[in-house]
């Protein structure tokens, strides 16, 4: 088949949106079908890329819009941000200037037997809708790939004013398909598409990771999370609070770009609280393999589940959900090295990058 991607995030980024398009435009070159991918051209030379992964890359553009320098001052940050929020709140600022750049780049593309558009940012589906019409399909079928819901997100301390609703619906009734990673966020979308909605994971390719499962040697526990953070709701404070509490040595190891949150513990907690910038994929799957377990924040919505969970269930180490108000027996339990209540993730197949692209070609 030929298959057209459209991706804002790709690799090299390392995100889990940037992942979901990587992989899937390797495997389904893997597989011996025709891939373009469509992403912005701010990041990398692609050239050297589309030859190693066997596919075409095309550029939307490259933005002029950008998220604002929030300056040194505290005054300045705060009016910046307090800006920046109300221009994101109401037209989607910077992330809609994706749609026209999208809408135009389709222009030129036609006759392809499966279009995926991956959000987020949820832009890229408005302008394949913007572009997509009976005169010019694009292709024989569009998938609209989402992560998170966009009116219907639990994890945004500010909900989207009511008229994005309108644009979401648009954009659905275009779609053919609406593809989800997990069936709990069904709700998440409004009832009258749901007849166009398809559960397929967030997919990888599934290799033997050097040391997953083995027994680990830590002179102390350690143990790491991996990802961002959300005040009141993926927040880490209740269980650093905890954590400041227990005289036994430990080495929790965040990877984060997000560290204000924590960085205020750092003082407390001294050497047991190690935080460090991201890391590749790769690199960060083999440092897992060593950790006595992992964290999860849990988003505390069925609606949304954090794709770091497919990497933990690959390295095979146990798994520590915590919580808004953490169970603290789990956590000296796991301290303690008794991982019985630990989270387990199920059909680990189901995340087989090739289960997933099977998915996505049945829907043509």
């Amino acid at each position: 088949m030929r298959i057209l991607i459209v991706a804002a995030l790709f690799y090299p980024q390392n995100s889990p949106r940037a992942n979901r398009a990587t992989e899937l435009a390797k495997e389904f070159a893997r597989q011996g079908h025709d891939v373009k991918v469509l992403t912005l051209f701010e990041y990398e030379d692609y050239s050297k890329v589309a030859t190693e992964f066997g596919i075409s890359i095309g550029s939307l553009g490259v933005r002029r819009w950008r998220s604002p320098d929030f300056g040194s001052s505290k005054a300045g940050f705060l009016l910046t941000r307090a800006i920046f929020r109300l221009l994101s709140l109401s037209v989607e600022f910077p992330d809609i200037e994706i749609a026209s750049l999208v809408n135009s780049a389709l222009k030129k593309e036609n006759n392809y037997d499966l279009l995926i558009s991956i959000a987020v940012p949820y832009p890229v589906h408005w302008g394949v809708a913007a572009q997509r019409n009976k005169r010019h399909q694009i292709a024989k079928v569009w998938v609209a790939d989402c992560g998170d819901p966009y009116m219907g997100c639990k994890t945004d301390s500010f909900n989207k004013l009511f008229y994005f609703k309108f644009i979401e619906k648009w954009f659905m009734r275009k779609a053919d398909f609406v593809s989800i990673p997990v069936d709990t966020a069904r709700a998440g979308y409004y009832a009258e598409f749901q007849d166009k909605i398809r559960i397929i994971p967030q997919g990888f390719r599934i290799d033997p990771i050097p040391g997953a499962g083995k027994p680990v040697d830590n002179k102390i526990p350690t143990f790491a999370y991996a990802g961002g953070f959300i005040p009141n709701i993926r927040d880490p404070r209740p269980f650093l609070d905890y954590l400041t509490k227990i005289e036994r040595d430990f080495k929790f190891i965040v990877f984060t770009q997000y560290d204000k949150l924590i960085a205020p513990y750092k003082s407390v907690l001294k050497d047991k609280l190690e935080i460090r910038s991201y890391i590749p994929r790769t690199e960060l799957l083999e440092f897992m393999t060593k950790m006595d377990f992992l964290v999860n924040f849990d988003n505390n919505t069925g609606v949304q589940m954090p794709s770091k969970l497919i990497d933990y269930a690959l390295v095979n180490r146990p798994i520590l959900n915590v919580e808004n108000e953490p169970d603290n027996q789990i956590i000296d339990d796991f301290l303690e090295g008794n991982y019985n209540r630990g989270m387990e993730i199920i059909n680990i197949e189901q995340y087989d990058i090739k289960n997933v692209v099977r998915q996505f070609s049945d829907l043509v």
